[in-house]
């Protein structure tokens, strides 16, 4: 007889990952689904015991510190082991974007198993329980994503830092300190990637920015200077004259002359 546990959910619609389903079930020998499907994402974690999984014409058997991963709207089958019949935990979510990653049908991620364990503590939770599954989703797929072998480019580990802090006092130090790399190097490397210097890069990213929050959004210097970065007005102006050849405020009168409406 199996022993089965769900935990209500309430259907929150948060974007990306949402949790609607969560529960989990020592199996009886035998236990089956299916065949069938589901409208939403599933990801079963196995505790211990065996058992068999069918998706896509391939069976898969799997063990303890195994995952097996059912997409919505693809029909799948499975089984517990007649002799050790697992035990498992899962989570049941829809998503509005693309996933972080690719979900292969089975997962080998013992790691993992702290993850789910905590799902478990949801029942502590009345009006927060959808929000603290969503948290515990997030904490798998940060486990799945660093289980990858294949590491993140520097460039665009930059790119992405560039872009998230450019309004701050990041210099091209920094960067490279973050990345573990030599200052020489990493300049090199991401010149040659993208033909420009990082120093060169991070300055149009500021000025072009700071022309827009002028133009587009009436800001006044100082809020742009420090939006971008600068928070001296004067090294501000002088970086953008130097950019545009003309002054901050010169540049917004030129704009406005060029488009009256």
């Amino acid at each position: 007889m199996s022993l089965l546990h769900f935990e209500i959910v309430v259907n929150n619609h948060f974007r990306a990952l949402n949790p609607v389903q969560f529960g989990y079930e020592q199996c009886a020998p035998s236990h089956s689904y299916g065949p069938g499907l589901r409208t939403y994402w599933l990801i079963h974690y196995v505790l211990s015991g065996m058992g068999s999984f069918r998706i896509n014409g391939q069976t898969y058997h799997l063990h303890a510190g195994e995952m097996f991963v059912i997409p919505p709207q693809t029909e799948i089958s499975y089984c517990a082991d007649e002799k050790d019949p697992w035990n498992y935990i899962w989570i049941g979510f829809t998503a509005d974007e693309i996933l972080p990653l690719k979900l292969e049908p089975t997962i080998y991620c013992p790691e993992a198993q702290s993850v789910f364990e905590r799902m478990k503590s949801c029942r502590n939770f009345e009006n927060g329980r959808s929000a603290f599954l969503c948290s515990c989703l997030w904490d798998l797929m940060s486990i799945l994503m660093e289980k990858r072998q294949k590491s993140t480019d520097p460039i665009e580990k930059a790119l992405h830092c560039i872009h998230a802090e450019y309004m701050n006092a990041l210099t091209v130090s920094e960067l490279a300190k973050r990345l573990n790399l030599e200052r020489t190097y990493f300049s090199s490397l991401f010149k040659r990637t993208l033909g420009v210097s990082p120093q060169q890069y991070l300055l149009q990213l500021r000025m072009e920015t700071a022309a827009k929050l002028l133009t587009e959004q009436g800001e006044r210097p100082t809020t742009a200077a420090i939006s971008v970065g600068y928070t001296d007005l004067f090294n501000f102006s002088r970086m953008f004259k130097r950019y545009f050849g003309v002054s901050p405020r010169a540049y917004v009168e030129e704009h406005r002359d060029n488009n009256p409406d």
